[in-house]
C-alpha cells in the first residue's frame, strides 16, 4: 500500500514544489513505484516535469470535481517509475466549487484512493495557502513534509501552519504525522542561514533532515528545461543535496515486514 505525503508551507517560494518534484525522481530512480499529484493551481510541478499546462487532457480539477478516473489523468513522466497527475488553472476555482460538496475536505482522499494500491509513494505537492486545497491533501495524506527556507521571514506563519496540521489531525484525519522539515536555499556563508536553521531545529527537533539543501543556480535553472535536476545536472550541489535528502527519508521508513 502506498505511503501518501503532502509537501506544505503557506509560504510561497519555499522550494516546495522542487523538493516534491526531486524526491520523486530520486525514489523513482531507486526503483519505487512514484505518483507526483500537482494540487496547486499554479501547476510548477506539472511544468517542472515537461508538460505543458494548455496541453493537458485530464487533470486533478477533473479527477475532483468531474468525477474523472484517476488513472484517465496520470500521465508517465521521462523517468521510469514516475507518473503525474497534472494540474491547471481550472484548480484555481476548486476551492469555490467544493464549497458545495459533501465531504469537501475529503475529495482528494476519495479521488486518489484507488491509485494507492498501485504506487510506494503519493506525493501531493500542495498550493501556498492554507485554504481548502491544502485541507484536502492533509486529509488524504498519511504524513506531511514541510520545506522552510533558512531565512527570517521563513519562521512567520509557522505557528499557523502547524496550528492548522493540527485542526486536521483533532477533526478529519487523526493520523496525520510530520514526516520531516527540510531547510532550503540554505547559504552557509550567512550568519542569519544559520541562525534560522538553529531555530527551527529547536522547534522541530528530530524531525528536521540533517540534509539541507543549498542555493544552487542549476537546482533553480532544471524547472525551465522541464526536468528534474537529475536529468539535467547530476554532478551539481543542488542534485547531490536531493538523492542525500532522498537517501535519509529512507532511512527514515520503517523496514517493511
Amino acid at each position: 500500500m502506498g505511503k501518501i505525503i503532502a509537501f506544505s508551507n503557506q509560504k510561497g517560494g519555499v522550494g516546495k514544489t522542487t523538493t516534491c518534484v526531486n524526491m520523486s525522481a530520486y525514489l523513482a530512480q531507486k526503483g519505487y513505484k512514484v505518483l507526483i499529484v500537482d494540487f496547486d493551481p499554479q501547476g510548477n510541478a506539472t511544468s517542472g516535469l515537461g508538460f505543458a499546462k494548455s496541453d493537458v487532457k485530464g487533470s486533478a480539477y477533473n479527477v475532483i470535481i468531474d468525477d474523472m478516473p484517476l488513472f484517465e489523468a496520470v500521465v508517465k513522466t521521462e523517468i521510469e517509475n514516475l507518473d503525474l497527475l497534472p494540474s491547471s488553472i481550472d484548480l484555481a476555482g476548486a476551492e469555490v466549487e467544493l464549497v458545495y460538496v459533501k465531504n469537501r475536505e475529503h475529495a482528494l482522499k476519495k479521488a486518489i484512493e484507488s491509485a494507492v494500491p498501485s504506487y510506494d509513494y503519493i506525493m501531493i505537492d500542495c498550493p501556498p495557502s492554507l485554504g481548502l486545497l491544502t485541507i484536502n491533501a492533509l486529509s488524504a495524506a498519511n504524513t506531511v513534509i514541510i520545506p522552510i527556507q533558512s531565512e527570517y521571514y521563513a519562521l512567520e506563519g509557522l505557528s499557523q501552519l502547524m496550528n492548522s496540521i493540527k485542526l486536521v489531525t483533532r477533526h478529519l484525519n487523526a493520523g496525520l504525522k510530520v514526516e520531516g522539515v527540510v531547510l532550503t536555499m540554505n547559504d552557509k556563508r550567512a550568519i542569519i542561514s544559520r541562525q534560522i536553521s538553529d531555530e527551527i531545529r529547536k522547534f522541530f527537533g528530530k524531525r528536521v533532515y540533517d540534509t539541507i539543501i543549498p542555493r544552487n543556480v542549476r537546482l533553480a535553472e532544471a524547472p525551465s528545461h522541464g526536468v528534474p535536476i537529475m536529468l539535467h545536472d547530476t554532478r551539481c550541489v543542488g542534485a547531490k543535496a536531493y538523492l542525500a535528502l532522498t537517501e535519509e527519508f529512507l532511512s527514515r521508513q520503517p523496514a517493511k515486514k
